[in-house]
């Protein structure tokens, strides 16, 4: 096992990062920026380094004040989390080109997945569904008129560099497509630093559903079950569920042996996700985008099969087996995660601040994964992302009422936040019956 492991990232998930660490022996190490000297993972590590002021670009994403933070604690290994530099190729080269270990997938795989046509490209000829798109950037908008004109309206106009459901747009014609083309472009550009657009065919109402996967240090790819990951605000995820009230034993079937197809294809090692598009009442699936680091919503899966996916990515990473048996999967129950973030709950805008209070639910089934605790303060520099409350039980129906307890528990003042969103949520016929899609919220407002 690595012995010791410096954590590229902040808050919550830097937080359950070191925690599997001690758990296994490893010294923990932290970086942190100047505005977060004062947060649980700082204090809970073995070692913390500064590496620069509250700007992501002089710190967090700051590759050389991080190696050199490596190198004056001796870490052995480097856990990027997720964000900040987790998908980036060229970071992942040179930590291993510094002779640590990446606690990640190989760089080449995290290049061949991080450009959105490459890996529609990729997954095609892989055998993985894609849903009717262009092969090529559309380098203008005469060619993204023509590509819009063969698929059919309406369109999604995507940056081919974005990620986290940054850089898309909607349009149901031509006039709508020549406004998104240049937003999205300009966008891509300045986000991204790449400018490249990809059109492809928009489904208006569609479910957002993800498979977890995990490459081996023997070379096998195994999918872990699927997320449901449909309630989303802004293209952006607020709730994720396993199993998917929307997956039939058939479908789930198809869509982990696509997923593993999908890893396959690029040779990935550790943990990724494969996103999808699910059409209501159709049974049918298209390749949505990779991502190749650990995913927000990991505790569902880990909750439904009993596994820690941070133990496990540290054991690929150093060349050892998982701790079970690739060929005796039981998923069992259903677990919910609800994203507790410093917004207010009707539109969904960040409203950082002092937390004047904390307090944690508690109880059986009951998982609250946070990176705050009271007097501590949510600034406006990073994510709006505070905790996740995750429930478990046996049943769907129990884990709702499981999880409207523990909202109900949660005390927390200070920030704005969207507690009062999930009290109406959870009590949302929609959403209680499954019967949802990625449009629910914008329903319910």
């Amino acid at each position: 096992m690595i012995e010791s492991l410096l954590v590229a990232n902040r808050g919550e998930i830097a937080r359950r990062i070191i925690r599997t660490a001690r758990r296994l022996g490893v010294r923990a190490i932290a970086v942190h920026s100047e505005a977060d000297a004062d947060l649980p993972f700082v204090h809970e590590a073995d070692e913390a380094v500064c590496v620069g002021p509250a700007n992501p670009a002089q710190s967090y994403r700051n590759t050389e004040a991080i190696l050199a933070a490596a190198a004056s604690t001796g870490a052995q290994a480097i856990h990027p989390g997720y964000g900040f530099l987790s998908e980036n190729a060229d970071f992942a080269r040179t930590v291993e080109a510094s002779g640590l270990i990446w606690v990640g997938p190989g760089a080449d795989a995290i290049s061949a997945m991080g450009d959105k046509i490459n890996a529609r490209n990729l997954m095609a000829a892989a055998g993985v569904p894609v849903a009717p798109g262009t092969t090529e950037p559309a380098a203008d908008l005469t060619a993204a008129l023509a590509a819009a004109g063969e698929i059919g309206y309406p369109v999604m106009v995507k940056a081919a560099a974005g990620g986290g459901g940054m850089g898309m747009g909607v349009a149901a014609d031509e006039d709508a497509l020549r406004t998104e083309y240049d937003k999205v472009r300009a966008f891509a550009e300045r986000m991204f630093g790449d400018g490249s657009v990809l059109i492809e065919r928009y489904f208006p109402r569609v479910r957002h559903v993800e498979v977890q996967i995990l490459g081996l240090a023997d070379g096998r790819v195994v999918a872990l079950g699927e997320r449901e990951c449909s309630v989303q605000r802004r293209n952006q995820k607020l709730v994720e569920e396993s199993p998917s009230p929307a997956v039939s034993p058939e479908l789930r079937e198809r869509l982990l042996a696509a997923a593993v197809r999908a890893g396959e294809a690029v040779d990935y090692r550790n943990a990724g996700t494969v996103e999808c598009l699910l059409v209501p009442g159709t049974d049918e699936f298209f390749f949505l985008e990779m991502n190749t680091r650990l995913q927000v919503e990991h505790p569902v899966t880990e909750l439904v099969y009993g596994l820690d996916l941070v133990e496990e990515q540290l054991r690929v990473a150093a060349g050892l087996a998982p701790t079970f048996d690739p060929d005796a999967l039981s998923p069992r129950g259903h677990a919910i995660e609800l994203r507790i973030n410093a917004e207010d709950p009707k539109r969904f805008l960040p409203g950082p601040g002092v937390i004047k209070t904390w307090v944690e639910p508690t109880g059986e089934g009951v998982r609250v994964d946070s990176g705050y605790v009271e007097g501590n303060t949510v600034t406006p520099f990073y994510d709006s992302l505070m905790a996740k409350l995750v429930v478990y039980a046996e049943t769907r129906p129990e884990a709702i009422a499981r999880a409207r307890t523990a909202v109900a528990d949660f005390a927390l003042t200070g920030p704005k936040n969207n507690l009062p969103f999930f009290t109406e949520l959870l009590n949302n016929q929609e959403f209680t019956s499954g019967t949802y899609d990625t449009t629910l919220i914008t329903r319910m407002r």
